[in-house]
């Protein structure tokens, strides 16, 4: 009995996030629609508030089954010789997989 419980709660946690257009893959998210374009008030305006800070972009995340807009912001980089890759959503097999910002 309790097997056969366990099986139904899987099935529908599995129908609830197929449902939202996102399933979870080998510790990421997959969702079945292409992520918005960015907007235009996205791109860098100005200057770094202080010498040696770096542009880090916004990004779209997948959040409550919607995309949201997480905005742009100045960044310290962890070394002087660190460069920020943005995060960015990929295609894949099933939909678009994120793929999170990070320094190298």
């Amino acid at each position: 009995m309790a097997g056969m419980k366990h099986s139904f709660l899987i099935r529908m946690l599995i129908a609830g996030m197929l449902a939202a257009g996102a399933i979870h893959q080998a510790d990421a998210i997959v969702v079945r629609r292409a992520p918005p374009r960015a907007p235009r008030s996205a791109v860098v305006v100005g200057r770094a508030p202080r010498r040696g800070m770096v542009w880090t972009p916004g990004f779209y995340r997948w959040h409550g089954g919607r995309y949201s807009w997480v905005s742009g912001r100045w960044a310290v980089p962890p070394h002087p010789r660190a460069v920020w890759v943005a995060p960015r959503w990929r295609r894949t097999r099933g939909g678009y997989r994120f793929i999170a910002g990070r320094w190298v």
